[in-house]
């Protein structure tokens, strides 16, 4: 297990460092001038040039990237051009509020999508599978932005149940674990659950139609095993392949929740890249992008690991 653990963290360093140069150098391709946002429409060539000396805009490209990357391995992502503060403190901030959300998505997700797949395995050709597998179908199919303008319209306008946007009352962003707070994540969580809970019912159902046709299973029967106890060895098959592709949900839910976050105004990293990107803020858009894409990386060595524990012949690979 140490073995297969070190290997899957050195393969981790090169993917680390070819995200981060991705990252840097996608930003920069972009075309306009970050500096638009900040500067009058009357500054002077100097005060330009004065700017994009602080910034660090005037030295060549890989000098920028080295200079960016050490600080940033040292924790220090650079400061908002648009706001003057830390972008570590906005990235961070952001991505504790999306944690939250896409945490919980994750879950209803996983439970949902498991027991619809189990059910539509367990049950191939029956009603029960027909049903669950529209479910699963609809779940993938339904865009999930307009799903969450049809939920505030029904829970929030229409029924007045739960708070149609924001993070908190009276807009604050502050979190509190309570039902004031917790009725906030509500809406954007169900929301973001639908297309993770149809992708894992979608992939579990295949997984179990073909885990019931393998020949170790007869032989359970034959040893006298009822049903619950092939269940239990079903579940321990699939439970590896499972787990991995919920751990890719939850990085998509991290990375990919600007639609969802805009619909209900959370203040997650999905909002700040939109920001970012329609003010042209480099220093917070390619810090987000960062801590974003090594969060994908550090879930896939971590699902990876999990996978290692459940199944031992992942380990031998």
């Amino acid at each position: 297990m140490l073995s297969y653990l070190a290997k899957r963290i050195l393969y981790v360093l090169p993917v680390a460092f070819g995200v981060s140069l991705f990252c840097f150098l996608l930003v920069h391709i972009a075309p306009g001038d970050p500096l638009t946002s900040v500067l009058p429409p009357d500054a002077s060539q100097a005060m330009q040039d004065e700017l994009r000396k602080i910034y660090g805009f005037d030295r060549p490209l890989p000098v920028q990237f080295g200079l960016w990357l050490m600080k940033a391995l040292q924790g220090d992502l650079g400061t908002s051009i648009a706001t003057g503060r830390p972008v570590a403190a906005e990235v961070w901030r952001a991505v504790g509020n999306t944690l939250l959300i896409a945490g919980l998505a994750t879950v209803i997700g996983f439970l949902f999508g498991c027991f619809f797949g189990f059910v539509a395995g367990y049950f191939r050709g029956s009603y029960l599978d027909k049903f669950a597998s529209m479910l699963a179908v609809l779940g993938v199919s339904v865009p999930h932005y307009w799903l969450g303008m049809v939920m505030v319209i029904v829970f929030s306008v229409q029924l007045g149940w739960l708070p149609p946007g924001g993070a908190g009352p009276g807009g604050s962003a502050a979190w509190i674990w309570n039902w004031e707070h917790v009725s906030y994540m509500i809406l954007p969580a169900i929301t973001m659950s639908v297309i993770p809970m149809g992708i894992i019912a979608r992939t579990v159902r295949a997984l179990v139609a073909d885990i019931l046709n393998q020949e170790f299973v007869p032989a359970l029967r034959a040893k006298g095993l009822m049903d619950f106890g092939v269940f239990r060895h079903v579940v321990k098959n699939a439970a590896p392949t499972a787990l991995a592709v919920m751990g890719l949900q939850l990085g998509y839910l991290l990375g990919g929740s600007i639609l969802i976050e805009t619909v209900f105004s959370w203040p997650g990293t999905g909002f700040l890249l939109g920001n970012a990107i329609f003010q042209r803020d480099l220093p917070l858009l390619q810090g987000t992008i960062l801590v974003l894409a090594m969060f994908f990386v550090g879930l896939n060595v971590l699902v990876d690991i999990l996978q290692g524990l459940l199944d031992p012949r992942v380990r031998r690979r």
